[in-house]
């Protein structure tokens, strides 16, 4: 972290006051990106798909819950995993309690793992977690949306993760993806989005970003070294942290 400025309170207003201005910009880009991705194309989905879950076999049209928005978490847990990816868990942690107000909106959100049932709800118990969690382990489905991959893929380099953009190392991605059903009870995809794209939808990297040290993963093996499970993180030390040290 970099020395800063020490100013008077006029000072940092008149330099927040133009920080603002760059803040607004970003908005009406966000606010003209959304109308845009609402506008695109959709595709409809002929493929019958069927998930295990909580209450038997389910369908994509099932995971709606009488909703006409279905939005689905691909959640990285592959069948032979000990327990679920720690950064996919650190999103889990955030839309744990948006839920219900998503269904306020005529969406249901759901997370889907290739992972068997039983692992899954095991995992889902030790973290307290309540969403809904179905397996797609015996369906395309993963496959069908770009987040996992065969072990032939990967072993020639052909796994074609967000939309061909770039490879993935191992055999589950994360991602999000998104689908519309009509009253006549067709189903569309509309939306999905990998890597990067999830950022927004975690809020503690945007707490993250308000603050002087920012998410602070310069450095680090890769960005998320830091992470773990939230029931994994040892017992703050009480330390100073490395730019004070």
């Amino acid at each position: 972290m970099q020395p800063q400025r020490i100013v008077s309170r006029e000072e940092w207003i008149k330099a927040r006051k133009a920080h603002l201005a760059h803040e607004k910009e970003l908005t009406r880009a966000r606010d003209r990106l959304g109308a845009e991705r609402r506008a695109l194309p959709w595709v409809k989905v002929d493929k019958t798909y069927v998930f295990d879950g909580p209450d038997g076999q389910a369908t994509l049209a099932d995971l709606f819950a009488g909703r006409s928005q279905l939005v689905v978490q691909h959640f990285m847990f592959a069948p032979d995993w000990a327990e679920g990816c720690k950064s996919c868990s650190f999103w889990a942690d955030g839309f744990e309690r948006m839920i219900p107000h998503l269904a306020a909106r005529d969406t249901t959100l759901v997370a889907i793992s290739r992972a068997p049932l039983e692992k899954l709800a095991a995992f889902e118990a030790r973290m307290g977690w309540t969403f809904e969690w179905l397996s797609s382990g015996s369906s395309d489905f993963n496959y069908d949306y770009g987040v996992s991959f065969t072990p032939e893929q990967i072993a020639q380099g052909t796994q074609a993760y967000n939309f061909g953009t770039s490879g993935f190392g191992i055999e589950d991605a994360p991602g999000i993806s998104v689908f519309y059903r009509d009253q006549a009870g067709n189903i569309f995809h509309t939306y999905s989005c990998f890597a990067r794209g999830l950022d927004m939808m975690n809020a503690a990297y945007h707490y993250l970003d308000l603050t002087p040290l920012g998410r602070h993963e310069e450095g680090l093996p890769y960005p998320m070294d830091w992470l773990r499970l939230r029931d994994a993180y040892k017992p703050a030390s009480g330390a100073a942290t490395c730019c004070r040290s």
